[in-house]
Formats: structure tokens, C-alpha cells, sequence
């Protein structure tokens, strides 16, 4: 009995998210959509334990069920980013639900089991526990994109991403079905041990490993698989997009570090070209593509596209340093776009939320505070020194340098030039262009308090980064051992 229970540790803060779903789920189907804001707290409250189990627990490499589930440093690290995004979208859309009219028990609920995916994604030790968090999460994020039903925006955004996230999900498959049947296994240190030495690599076996990252470059949305990220940003209501910008961002690139690095980490070769493909054409797009667009969480969908080609410069990487990089990057991403989408919902002119790019000119003068805040979240994810998004960018890009990626790290710098504009843009329109209305004080207590912390972080990381550092050099060892 007790080697059964011993057998199910690892996985105590999934199994507690499981138990939370159905839980919420019968006390909203029980006291209808009055609970919303109770099952909500309920959920967040969740997450905390959740939490409070997963640090408390071994933090050594442990493997369960059969290899299926692996538990180590680097997945604790992931999982805490996760549960933290999860919590704050919450935390975050609990105004705007009630003033759209979008109070649904339903909501909080899908937002639990979408992070239930994501844990189960990071833990993932086998191609098949891979698709089944993916899954898990997926289905979770189509019904929530579409969640505003009344909206044709978010009824379109929602298809969308249902046809194409289905659409890599089985080139995912067809890529995981490939390495089985050339490998003769789905697990990743069967895998690992399979190629190791190995001095002939099949061409099957490489199509196998193209198909199952370009199913990973899909949630990433990584470019040229990146389509519907800016429909669904722009379709999707204002929470579900800040949503959407971090937890899944975390997740999928903490399953894309795991695959490359666990399964693959001999065949750098193979896949060194892909990853830089992929990093470059993200970096550009992001830069250039932003530049004509009028809608802010349009805007955001092109920003995340972009920092999610400078994450990929540490993978391309292969290294340690690499790795380290990318998970500074991730806690830095995650701080300024989750302060960024805080002020986007504080935003309101008579009533109505503010989107467009034009309509934030006179903001430093009506809301100096609130524009103070945007000002530092838009010279951070612009990579302005000393700023936290200069240092996310500098070690990723030292990573590439010290590897040899010289041409990578080039591409990057210029494409953070060039995306520098349309982030300065929008601070010139706060503070140089006339205001066209007065905008509405901020709703909610929760909105100040997080706008405020995630700025000081942005700004005054440079004080102290060294025990960001250290967290995330023991992350990135527990992964490369």
C-alpha cells in the first residue's frame, strides 16, 4: 500500500488540481453562476497548495509511473511560473467577467484544467504523456478563447485556434508515431540511451523529430506557425489574451527545452538548424510585423511572437548557459506581460474597455501613474537598459555568442532594434499626443497592487539578479545533469 501511494508523490500537485476541477465544477453546477467569484478565489487558493506541495516535496530527479512522469528541478522551477501566471489571470479578470457580463463558474474551472495540462506538459517524461498534457491544456484554452459567446470576435478567434491547434496536434502525433516506429520507443531516456554514440541517424527518424517540433512551434507559436496568434490575442476577451500570452507560453517552451535537451541532447546536430530557423524568422516577424498595427493586444500577439524567438536563441544555444537564459528570460517575460495586460484592463473611457493603440494619447497627463507604469513595461520588453528585459535579452544573446551562433545573436540585436519602435511609439502617444477623452480612474485594488510590483521588479531588477541567477542555474543543471 504504501509503495502504491509512493507511486502517485510526484505527481501530488496534479493530482490536487484534479481533485480542485471536479470539485469547483460541482459547487458551480450546484449554486449556478452566484459562485463565480467564490469558485475563482477557490481556484487561485488551489494553485497556492499546489504549490506549497510541489516545494515541500523531493526535489531530487524522481520518475513515476513507469517512466511516464518525471519530477525534478527544472520542472518545479516551470511549474512554479505556471501556477503563478494562472493565479494572476485570475486574480486579474475577476472585474472584467462581471463587467462584460461573462461571470461563469465555467471559467475559473477551464483556467484549472488548462493548468493541469501545463504541469502534466513540463512532467511530461514520454512522447505520450507529452500529447497527453498538450490535450489536457489545449481543450481546455479552445473553449476559454471563445468564452465570450455573444462576441463574433471571440466565437471566430475560438474556431480558429480549435482547426489549427487540432491541425498540430496531429502533425505532433504523426511526428511521435514516426520516432516510435524508427526508435522503437516513446520514452524519453529509452531515447536518450538509443542515440547515444550513435553514428548513423536515420532520415525517417529526422522527418519524425520535424513534425513533432513543428506541432511544439504551433503552442509557442513560433513562426512560420505562428497564424493564429493574432486573431485569437485580438478575438479573445482582454484576460484570456494575458492569459494566453504567459502560462502556455511558459509550458510549451519548458516541453520544448525538456525534448531537446532530455531525448535529443545527442542529436544537436539535427536539430541545432531547426531551432535557429525558427528563433530568427520569430525575431523578425515580431519586429517587423508589429510595426503597422492600431490594436494593442494585436500589437502583443506580434511582441509575444518575437520574445519567443529570442527564448528560442537560448535553446538553439544546447548548452547549459543556454538554458539558464531561457528561464531568466521566462521569469522576466512573464513579470512584464502580465504588468502590461494589468494596465490594458485598468484602461476605460466612458465605460468601455480601451484596445486601440491611438486611444492611450493623454494618459500620462490623466493617469501619470498608470502611464509611468506602461512606460517601464514598454522600454523593458524593448530591451532599453537598465530595464529587466535588456538583461533577459543579454544572456540569451551571450549564450549564442559563447556557443558560436554569432549570426543568431546578430539577428536578434537588430530585431530588437527595430521592435524598439513600436514600443517607443506608444510612450510617445501617452505622453506627446492630445488626449482625446479623459480616461476613467482604475477599477480594481488587485490591478494597482499587481501594476505596481510587477514595475518595481521591471525596473529595479538590476539591484539584485543574483537569486534569479542561482534559481535558475540549478533549474537549467537538474535538466542537463
Amino acid at each position: 500500500m504504501t509503495m502504491a501511494f509512493a507511486q502517485f508523490t510526484p505527481a501530488l500537485p496534479e493530482i490536487i488540481l484534479a481533485i480542485a476541477a471536479m470539485v469547483l465544477l460541482m459547487i458551480g453546477v450546484f449554486r449556478g453562476d452566484t459562485s463565480t467569484r467564490a469558485v475563482s478565489w477557490m481556484a487561485v487558493l488551489s494553485f497556492v497548495v499546489a504549490w506549497f506541495v510541489l516545494v515541500s516535496g523531493d526535489v531530487g530527479h524522481t520518475v513515476a509511473f513507469n517512466g511516464l512522469f518525471v519530477n525534478d528541478g527544472f520542472g518545479l522551477f516551470m511549474k512554479t511560473l505556471v501556477l503563478l501566471a494562472s493565479s494572476l489571470a485570475i486574480i486579474m479578470s475577476l472585474g472584467y467577467i462581471r463587467h462584460e457580463n461573462m461571470e461563469r463558474f465555467e471559467y475559473p474551472v477551464l483556467i484549472v484544467l488548462a493548468t493541469l495540462g501545463m504541469l502534466v506538459m513540463i512532467s511530461a517524461n514520454d512522447l505520450m504523456s507529452l500529447y497527453l498534457g498538450i490535450e489536457l491544456q489545449s481543450l481546455s484554452l479552445y473553449i476559454v478563447a471563445s468564452f465570450k459567446r455573444d462576441s463574433e470576435k471571440a466565437t471566430e478567434a475560438g474556431l480558429k485556434y480549435f482547426v489549427l491547434g487540432a491541425l498540430s496536434s496531429g502533425m505532433l502525433l504523426y511526428g511521435a508515431s514516426m520516432i516510435y516506429g524508427y526508435a522503437g520507443s516513446t520514452n524519453f531516456d529509452d531515447l536518450a540511451k538509443s542515440f547515444h554514440g550513435a553514428e548513423h541517424i536515420s532520415v525517417g527518424l529526422i522527418v519524425g523529430m520535424v513534425f513533432l517540433f513543428a506541432g511544439l512551434a504551433f503552442k509557442v507559436s513560433a513562426v512560420p506557425f505562428h497564424m493564429w496568434t493574432p486573431d485569437v490575442y485580438e478575438g479573445a476577451p482582454t484576460p484570456v489574451t494575458a492569459f494566453f500570452a504567459v502560462a502556455p507560453k511558459v509550458a510549451a517552451l519548458a516541453l520544448l527545452a525538456r525534448v531537446l535537451m532530455s531525448p535529443f541532447g545527442e542529436l544537436i546536430a539535427q536539430w541545432q538548424q531547426i531551432i535557429i530557423a525558427l528563433s530568427m524568422a520569430s525575431m523578425v516577424l515580431g519586429a517587423v510585423a508589429a510595426i503597422g498595427q492600431r490594436n494593442i493586444k494585436r500589437l502583443m500577439a506580434y511582441s509575444s511572437i518575437g520574445h519567443i524567438g529570442f527564448a528560442l536563441v537560448g535553446l538553439a544555444s544546447g548548452s547549459d548557459e543556454g538554458v539558464r537564459g531561457v528561464l531568466i528570460y521566462l521569469i522576466i517575460y512573464l513579470v512584464m506581460n502580465v504588468g502590461t495586460f494589468a494596465v490594458i484592463l485598468s484602461m476605460r473611457v466612458k465605460d468601455n474597455m480601451v484596445e486601440s493603440i491611438d486611444d492611450l494619447a493623454g494618459l500620462g497627463r490623466n493617469q501619470p501613474l498608470m502611464a509611468m507604469a506602461m512606460a517601464i513595461f514598454m522600454f523593458s520588453l524593448a530591451g532599453v537598459p537598465p530595464m529587466a528585459g535588456f538583461f533577459g535579452k543579454f544572456y540569451v544573446f551571450m549564450a549564442a555568442i559563447n556557443s558560436g551562433l554569432y549570426a543568431l545573436a546578430i539577428v536578434g540585436v537588430v530585431a530588437s532594434v527595430v521592435g524598439a519602435f513600436y514600443y517607443l511609439r506608444i510612450i510617445k502617444i501617452m505622453y506627446f499626443d492630445e488626449p482625446v477623452e479623459a480616461f476613467e480612474r482604475p477599477l480594481r485594488t488587485e490591478m494597482s497592487v499587481i501594476m505596481t510590483v510587477a514595475s518595481l521588479f521591471t525596473l529595479f531588477f538590476f539591484v539584485l539578479p543574483a537569486p534569479f541567477l542561482a534559481v535558475a542555474q540549478t533549474a537549467a543543471q537538474a535538466l542537463l545533469p
